[in-house]
């Protein structure tokens, strides 16, 4: 098939959850015989080459802007598929990804091109966004319902409040992780990190991810270990100050890492803590529980719906987080191999990357084939 991918920043991975899967899907196609097209945004992706690792990458300009950056470039990324079909012999299914590009996703359904739309979670009650931004995601909740072929969610949370709210099916497919350690340490080294000595936390440093929080409650603690906060945000320079105001000399703010870094930090540290609070199946999340890590998250029924009993969940309070970590720093390592165990073990039955690959691919013959305008 001939596919291609919209509503990204675009591959290599280096924002977000969205890219992470959309490098990870795009690639596993390639190797599967596909052609596949990633649309990236020019403020994001510098590379010199037009493919990576044999996907075809289309490189177009965009808003630099919080609020326009993504509906303007899936717009431009649509004109282009336009063009190109009409020209070419185009594509056979086209999969856009994030809620807000709705509204596109109905344009190459009038030439012929099939769609599916990735929601991911309920972005709008993200608190980054203003009114006007949530009116926007919450007119592009119904439009996500009919303008697509195929809608699909990632998780069970997300999947019954389509059904509940709209009266409409969606294809769940969750994000999948890799079960293998990283056994190098140069990111370690370059950090002053002894493995097992740190407690991670991973996500773009926004409200709803709770970065502000995880500081706060670990500077309660008394204990000799090191927090490792990883991530960054384009559009929260204000908020990141904040979070960054800290005195305690064990809080290590690394900005954001992929690639070796990332898996190296992953594989190596003693509890992964994840706090976000809005969105569907978090790839960080199933990607530390993939490296066996021990895992405090916040109780939130999407994040329960991935870690189930396996980790401790924690409320949206500082003083509990801030004992609790006191409490499984103090845990004996029995625990914390036994959890290993159960999370690895978890990602391999449900968040296999090659199931989920098998998922997309299944759906786009089926929507090939299947549903006319």
């Amino acid at each position: 098939m001939r596919v291609a991918l919209l509503g990204t920043r675009g591959i290599p991975a280096n924002y977000g959850g969205f890219e992470t899967f959309a490098e990870q899907l795009s690639t596993r196609l390639v190797k599967r015989g596909h052609q596949v097209t990633v649309y990236c945004r020019a403020n994001n992706i510098q590379i010199e080459k037009s493919t990576y690792k044999g996907v075809q990458l289309k490189i177009l300009p965009t808003i630099s802007h919080k609020y326009f950056d993504t509906i303007a470039h899936t717009f431009l990324s649509t004109l282009h598929v336009l063009s190109h079909h009409l020209r070419h012999d185009g594509y056979d299914v086209l999969l856009y990804c994030n809620g807000a590009n709705a509204i596109f996703s109905f344009l190459p359904r009038l030439i012929g091109i099939p769609t599916v739309l990735n929601v991911d979670g309920i972005e709008r009650k993200r608190k980054k966004w203003g009114a006007v931004a949530r009116v926007w995601y919450k007119l592009s909740e119904r439009l996500s319902t009919f303008l697509p072929t195929e809608l699909i969610t990632d998780a069970t949370v997300i999947q019954r409040y389509y059904e509940e709210r709209y009266a409409t099916t969606s294809h769940l497919i969750a994000y999948g992780a890799d079960t293998s350690q990283v056994t190098s340490r140069k990111v370690l080294d370059r950090l002053n990190l002894e493995p097992g000595k740190y407690f991670l936390y991973v996500s773009r440093m926004e409200p709803e991810n709770n970065p502000l929080l995880v500081v706060k409650a670990f500077e309660l603690t008394g204990i000799n270990k090191k927090l490792v906060m990883v991530g960054d945000a384009p559009y929260a320079a204000n908020y990141i100050q904040e979070v960054k105001r800290t005195s305690d000399r064990r809080i290590l703010f690394t900005g954001s890492l992929y690639g070796t870094s990332y898996d190296e930090l992953q594989s190596h540290c003693k509890v992964y803590i994840h706090a976000t609070e809005v969105g569907g199946t978090h790839p960080a999340l199933i990607e530390a529980m993939g490296r066996g890590v021990s895992m405090l998250f916040l109780n939130t029924p999407e994040n329960f719906e991935v870690a189930g009993n396996i980790g401790w969940a924690f409320p949206n309070n500082l003083q509990a987080l801030a004992q609790l970590i006191e409490q499984i720093d103090a845990l004996p390592q029995v625990e914390h191999k036994k959890m290993s165990r159960l999370a690895v073990q978890r990602v391999r039955e449900r968040y296999n990357w090659e199931r989920v690959v098998n998922a997309y691919e299944n759906l786009f013959q089926q929507t090939t084939v299947s549903k006319p305008f």
